[in-house]
């Protein structure tokens, strides 16, 4: 832990954190959640971060301070998320009381083969997200290898209470900022709309997601192309903020090239857009879409409703706890025509959901007919939704929560209270 000294008196100690995961100041979700967790917990003084920020490319590879935060944030820019010996490196030479890491499990096995060299000093606490069932027990070596697994959707605090029953789970799903993720007048929309050139009266779909094969882009292309024959070209348009040209998606330009849309029906924001500019869109938008046929948890759909804009969901992941509290209904969700069993070598079974062309038709098409009034009625009751259930404030107070719980309950260093995992066999 660091002491700090003042005037020959010491100051008191911080909890400091080794931080594995996207660059905290990265566009991508697990950067955002990455990016809240920091400094809602350095706004408490009871923290300091070093961070492997990974993910992204890097113009340089020197550690990164800012201002605000001075020494208590200290960013290396890595590729990837690391390497061991860079993991051994700053455990030895920083000295951090806990290690945190976030993402995908595929992007740690490297990590979890040498955790008997880094849970012998300090605990690691994993942020856990988990698509689907089948319950994958081939994930119970790397959860068992884990003092605190943290999981972000229900679906996944059941996959982990299932798989491994005897590690730590705590629920803790993802938040959005609603200084940034709110509600905009009337008037303001208007206004934004017509900087942009959409009539007041012109249905607006946005989709926010990464062009992806899972995300299902050229699914929703086509079938928006469907739709607005049945209501009429002019009567809608898709905004669809991606980059088209991904080379984990299709061809997105082709695709609408090859339909004809090429009058303005879809249209693609493809620059990176600060917090406004997107809680923008999502006003400007009638309904917000992900039909993905795998999605962990959806933070664009969060985002949507804490906007006030209802949404359309396959029922997957963790967009169906978003798009329902189990009575009340903030969009549409779609149950999957389909549960097919997929898998590669490192995962060797998981569900891919995939949904029916005719139920999405239907379904925007309800949310087309509903009034305006209807649809910001639905939309507000799932902000309502987003404030009880994904309060930001208790984002990063649940976080202090946990993290002092863990420093406490598992120590570091010379209070190291781990559990013995292996046991000595006489042959």
């Amino acid at each position: 832990m660091i002491q700090n000294t003042v005037k020959g008196k010491k100051m008191k100690e911080k909890i400091k954190i080794l931080v594995l995961a996207d660059h905290p100041y990265s566009p991508s979700g697990v950067g955002t959640q990455t990016r809240f967790m920091v400094e809602h917990l350095l706004q408490t003084g009871d923290y300091s971060f070093v961070c492997l920020g990974g993910a992204i490319k890097h113009e340089n590879y020197q550690p990164q301070k800012y201002e605000q935060w001075g020494d208590d944030l200290i960013i290396h820019p890595v590729d990837g998320y690391g390497t061991q010996e860079i993991v051994r490196s700053v455990i030895r030479t920083e000295k951090p009381d806990i290690l945190w890491f976030m993402t995908d499990p595929r992007f740690f096995p490297w990590l979890w083969e040498i955790e008997d060299e880094i849970r012998a000093m300090v605990p690691m606490v994993y942020y856990h997200v988990w698509d689907n069932k089948p319950y994958p027990y081939y994930n119970k070596i790397w959860y068992d290898s884990t003092d605190v697994v943290v999981t972000i959707s229900k679906v996944t605090h059941d996959i982990v209470n299932n798989v491994a029953p005897e590690t730590a789970n705590i629920y803790h799903p993802h938040a959005v900022n609603p200084e940034f993720y709110k509600t905009l007048s009337d008037q303001e929309v208007s206004a934004l709309r017509k900087q942009s050139n959409i009539p007041d009266n012109k249905f607006v779909v946005f989709w926010n997601s990464r062009n992806a094969r899972r995300k299902q882009p050229a699914s929703l292309i086509h079938w928006f192309a469907e739709f607005i024959e049945k209501v009429g070209q002019e009567n809608a348009m898709l905004i669809m903020h991606t980059d088209p040209a991904d080379p984990n998606g299709p061809n997105l330009v082709e695709n609408i090239n090859i339909l004809g849309l090429t009058n303005g029906q879809v249209q693609f924001s493809t620059q990176k857009l600060d917090f406004p500019q997107l809680a923008a869109i999502y006003n400007i938008a009638d309904v917000t879409v992900c039909i993905s046929d795998a999605e962990g948890f959806g933070l664009s759909t969060l985002e949507s409703l804490s906007c006030g804009t209802p949404i359309i969901v396959t029922m997957t992941g963790g967009l169906q706890e978003q798009v329902t509290d189990g009575e009340n209904w903030f969009g549409i969700g779609i149950e999957p025509c389909s549960k097919t069993i997929i898998g590669s070598q490192e995962v060797p079974y998981i569900y891919e959901d995939r949904i029916n062309k005719d139920k999405f038709i239907e379904a925007l098409t309800k949310i087309y007919e509903m009034s305006p009034k209807e649809r910001k009625k639905i939309g507000l009751a799932g902000q309502k939704h987003v404030m009880k259930n994904y309060n930001f404030e208790n984002y990063g107070k649940k976080w202090d929560e946990i993290l002092k719980g863990v420093h406490s309950d598992h120590g570091s260093w010379g209070t190291r209270k781990r559990k013995k995992t292996w046991e000595l066999l006489e042959v």
